[in-house]
């Protein structure tokens, strides 16, 4: 699973990750790709519910753990057990940031709050990615990220006016949450160079959905306009909408600034347009907006894609297709610019899977493994960084504080072999 040895800007930065699903995890995935050492703390029975979620390959194994956990290490300690949390705490009293995800209170429980891990470790930068925050009357409140899309405004703009709200179709506001715990946590390392402390990030899902919902807030409270649900198209924002075209692909185009809009009418042969009083400004053209996309909707049905595409090109109209997954792995500039890389996992063979984003000039991240077995590296961290021998974790796994190391995984050759000799169960449906 290991392409290139652990690098980056963040190489010097030691991660622990406590976190589950997405919201906590998604943050660890980034600081891994800029190079940070991020172990993983994982459940001894079953570890991280994302190793089974999403679609599978026929090993049985989540297409979906592989990117999210991707230069992690993982280990494996009860939390619940007074034995897991001290070896908790003597990995955390070593690391620059702690990941979390829980419910509020649920670290304390555990005896890993901030105040007593901030004792051991005063430049410890402490990660909280929870439903409402650790504070205020709805902080104890189970909060999973659907949860927060509604409540930080996002669910009832999305989808059509017609049909109740809609979901992004992806978890948005788990990843923004992460997206954000990940800048705090930056911030923070920054500000203890400083100070010489650390100090809690506080993202909540609801705040993180908050903050990108541009001027929905201060639309109402200043003017009294609630934003609806408006499908394919931003009021007052035209044109800009997705079009018909001769064979049936749909095209989105954006030219709803005043040159773009005079380039786009000239494209058209129509240059009057640009000059007619219910298009020639901006206000105006969002006023008639309805009718403007039906005049571009009949347009664009009279020219195939491929010739939109071109003729929209060379008059510096933005417009494009709305790709799925097979277009991005055909598309030319995706292949340019490594913008989807492929990794080669020991079950799984080849991974296709998103690059490292943003790209730095000079410190580049980079995808140096893919997700880790459970427990994959107990007898690298707990052995060789705790320094515990092999009689103490032959205790500690009887005990249930650990779960045994994984033996190394089979390459797909071999497990095909195996199955053949009938030393592995078919796959599921085989």
């Amino acid at each position: 699973m290991t392409t290139n040895p652990r690098s980056g800007p963040l190489s010097n930065l030691r991660v622990i990750e406590m976190g589950q699903l997405i919201a906590g995890p998604f943050c660890g995935q980034l600081l891994a790709d800029f190079g940070a050492q991020v172990i993983k703390i994982e459940p001894p029975a079953g570890g991280d519910p994302m190793r089974v979620w999403g679609r599978e390959k026929p090993h049985g194994k989540s297409l979906w753990f592989p990117v999210l956990a991707r230069g992690k290490q993982s280990v494996t300690l009860d939390l619940r057990q007074p034995e897991g949390q001290r070896l908790a705490r003597e990995l955390i009293a070593g690391a620059d940031v702690l990941v979390e995800n829980f419910r509020p209170g649920t670290m304390e429980r555990w005896n890993l709050g901030y105040d007593e891990l901030s004792a051991v470790n005063p430049g410890l930068i402490m990660v909280r990615v929870s439903g409402y925050g650790q504070t205020g009357p709805y902080a104890k409140r189970a909060g999973y990220g659907a949860i927060g899309e509604a409540m930080g405004g996002l669910r009832y703009v999305v989808g059509d006016p017609k049909s109740p709200p809609s979901r992004v179709g992806f978890s948005i506001g788990d990843t923004l949450a992460a997206t954000f715990g990940c800048l705090g946590a930056l911030v923070a390392l920054h500000a203890r160079k400083t100070t010489g402390r650390g100090q809690i990030v506080d993202s909540a899902i609801y705040e993180s959905v908050l903050a990108i919902t541009e001027n929905l807030v201060t639309e109402y409270a200043s003017a009294g306009y609630v934003r609806e649900r408006t499908g394919s198209m931003l009021p007052n924002i035209a044109p800009s909408n997705v079009y018909p075209t001769r064979d049936g692909i749909d095209i989105l185009i954006a030219a709803n600034q005043d040159t773009v809009f005079a380039r786009l009418c000239t494209a058209m042969d129509r240059p009057e347009l640009a000059q007619n009083e219910r298009y020639a400004t901006h206000g105006a053209r969002g006023a008639n907006q309805v009718e403007l996309d039906s005049l571009l909707a009949e347009w664009t049905a009279t020219l195939a894609a491929g010739d939109l595409e071109a003729l929209l090109e060379t008059h510096s109209v933005p417009a494009g297709r709305i790709y799925r997954a097979p277009e991005m792995l055909a598309d030319p500039h995706f292949a340019a610019r490594e913008a989807i890389i492929r990794l080669t996992h020991p079950i799984l063979g080849d991974l296709a899977m998103q690059n490292v984003f943003p790209r730095l000039s000079e410190t580049p991240g980079s995808v140096h493994s893919l997700g880790p077995e459970l427990g994959e590296h107990n007898q690298a961290i707990l052995g060789g960084l705790l320094g515990l021998d092999e009689a103490e974790l032959g205790r500690l796994f009887r005990l249930g504080v650990v779960s045994a190391s994984p033996l190394p995984p089979k390459q797909p050759a071999e497990m095909d072999a195996a199955r053949a000799r009938g030393d592995l169960l078919a796959p599921s449906g085989a």
